[in-house]
C-alpha cells in the first residue's frame, strides 16, 4: 500500500511537471496522433491593452438630425463600433458605455493604431443624392457592401465596393435612375462625395458599384464602414491614449519576472516555516498554477497588469489557508495525535475559516465586478477565479497529498513538521 502512494505521488510529480512544459513550450501533437497542436500558454491567453499596446479611446456623443443621446442610441453605436473592430481581426475589444453620453473604446494589440482610430469614431453616413440635391435613399438600404476588383473598359483592374440594396432600396434606386439617364447621381459619405458616377441606363437589379478607391484597402475599409452601418449619433474623442507595442511588452515582461520571484518568494517561505508541509503545499501550489492557467486560457479571459495582480494575491491566499490548516497540523501534533489524526483534524478545524475568509473576498470581487469598469473588472475577474481553485487545492489537494506523502515511514519523523517536543512549545 505504502509502495503504491509512492508510485501515486511520483505520478503526480511527472504529471504537474509535464503541463508546466507543455505551458511552456506547446505540443506539436499533430505530427504524433494526427490533431491539432498544443500552443504555449503565451500563445492562448488574451492580453490587454496595458499589456500589448494599443488604443484606448473615450468617445462624446452629440446629438445630430434630431437623435436624441439616450439608452438605445448609445446601445446601437456601441454595436456598430463592435462590428467595425471586429473587420480589423482584434481580439477583446473592451468597449462600453459610460456616463449618460460617453462610450469608452480599449482596443489591445492593434497593428495599425490609425487605422483603428478612423474606423471606430466615423459616422458613415452613406446617401446617394439625385441632381436636384435630393437623397434617394441612404445606408439603411443597403443589405450588402464587400470589396472587389472590376475591370474597367480598357480591360484595366480597379478597386470597387459592390452593394446590394433590399427590396425598398432596389426600387427607389432602379426609379432614380431611370429618371436620371446622363446626369449624375452623387454617393456621399458624410457629407463628401466619394463617387459620382454618372448614369448610363436604369439600374433595376438592386446593385451597385462605388469607384474611385484608390486601393484594395480603401475599400475594404469602406465596405466595412457602410456594412457595420452608420453611427446614430456624432461621437467625438475627447481622450485618446495609445500604448506602444513596445511599452507593453516592457510592462509584460516586468510582471511576469515579478509575478515569478513572487511566487518563488512565498514557495521558500513555506519550505523554510512548515518544512515537510511547506513542500506539500509547495506542489499544491504548482498544481493550482496549472489549473488556473487552463480556465484562463479555457475561459479567454484576458490578462492585465491589476489581473496579473490579481493571481498574485489569489497566490498568497492559497498559502494563507495552507498556514491555518498547518498551524492547527501542529496543535493537534503536540497534543499527542498521530500524523494521520493530526492532518484530518487540522484540516477539519480549519475548513471555517478558510471558507468564510474566501467567502468575503469572492463577495468583494463580485462587488468590483459588477461596479467597476475596465482593469477593475479584469482584476476581480482573475482574483475570484484564483480564490476558489486556491480553495479546491488548499483544502483538497494539499490534504490528499499530505497523505500520500506521511504514508511512508521515511517522513513519520514529527521534526519534519517543526515539532521537536510533543507536549510543549512551538519547535521546543
Amino acid at each position: 500500500m505504502k509502495k503504491k502512494n509512492g508510485l501515486k505521488m511520483l505520478f503526480i510529480l511527472v504529471a504537474v511537471a509535464f503541463c508546466y512544459y507543455v505551458f511552456m513550450f506547446g505540443l506539436p501533437v499533430s505530427k504524433v496522433i494526427g490533431i491539432y497542436d498544443i500552443d504555449p500558454i503565451k500563445d492562448t491567453i488574451n492580453y490587454g491593452l496595458d499589456l500589448t499596446g494599443g488604443v484606448n479611446v473615450v468617445l462624446q456623443a452629440k446629438e445630430s438630425d434630431g437623435n436624441k443621446i439616450n439608452d438605445d442610441t448609445l446601445d446601437k453605436a456601441v454595436e456598430t463600433i463592435r462590428t467595425r473592430i471586429d473587420s480589423l481581426g482584434v481580439k477583446e475589444p473592451t468597449i462600453s458605455k459610460q456616463g449618460n453620453d460617453k462610450i469608452r473604446v480599449s482596443i489591445p494589440d492593434v497593428e495599425d493604431q490609425e487605422e483603428a482610430l478612423s474606423m471606430i469614431g466615423k459616422t458613415a453616413k452613406l446617401q446617394f443624392v439625385g441632381p436636384d440635391g435630393k437623397v434617394i435613399l441612404d445606408g439603411s438600404s443597403v443589405k450588402s457592401a464587400k470589396y472587389e476588383i472590376q475591370k474597367t473598359n480598357n480591360y484595366v483592374e480597379e478597386p470597387v465596393v459592390s452593394l446590394t440594396f433590399d427590396d425598398k432600396g432596389a426600387k427607389a434606386f432602379g426609379d432614380a435612375t431611370s429618371a436620371n439617364i446622363g446626369k449624375v447621381i452623387s454617393i456621399e459619405l458624410d457629407g463628401e462625395k466619394i463617387s459620382t458616377p454618372t448614369v448610363q441606363s436604369a439600374i433595376t437589379d438592386g446593385k451597385c458599384v462605388i469607384t474611385g478607391m484608390k486601393d484594395g484597402e480603401e475599400a475594404t475599409k469602406l465596405a466595412t464602414l457602410i456594412k457595420a452601418g452608420s453611427l446614430p449619433v456624432e461621437l467625438e474623442a475627447i481622450e485618446i491614449r495609445t500604448i506602444g507595442p513596445t511599452l507593453g511588452a516592457d510592462s509584460l515582461n516586468k510582471s511576469l519576472k515579478a509575478g515569478v520571484i513572487g511566487v518563488g518568494l512565498v514557495f521558500l517561505f513555506m519550505i523554510i516555516f512548515y518544512l515537510l508541509p511547506g513542500v506539500v503545499a509547495d506542489i499544491s501550489l504548482a498544481i493550482y498554477i496549472v489549473i488556473y492557467l487552463f480556465l484562463m486560457s479555457g475561459l479567454g479571459v484576458t490578462l492585465t497588469l491589476p489581473g496579473i495582480a490579481g493571481i498574485i494575491l489569489s497566490i498568497g491566499m492559497a498559502v494563507d489557508s495552507n498556514v491555518i490548516i498547518f498551524e492547527r497540523m501542529k496543535e493537534e501534533l503536540r497534543s499527542g495525535k498521530t500524523i494521520m489524526g493530526a492532518i484530518e483534524a487540522g484540516f477539519s478545524r480549519a475548513l471555517t475559516s478558510i471558507i468564510d475568509a474566501n467567502i468575503t473576498t469572492i463577495i468583494a470581487g463580485l462587488v468590483l465586478f459588477f461596479l467597476g469598469a475596465g482593469t477593475i473588472k479584469g482584476f476581480a475577474l482573475t482574483l475570484m477565479v484564483g480564490v476558489v481553485v486556491s480553495m479546491f487545492t488548499a483544502v483538497f489537494v494539499t490534504k490528499r497529498l499530505m497523505i500520500l506523502v506521511t504514508s511512508s515511514d521515511k517522513f513519520s519523523d514529527l521534526k519534519l513538521f517543526g515539532i521537536k517536543n510533543v507536549g510543549g512549545n512551538d519547535n521546543e
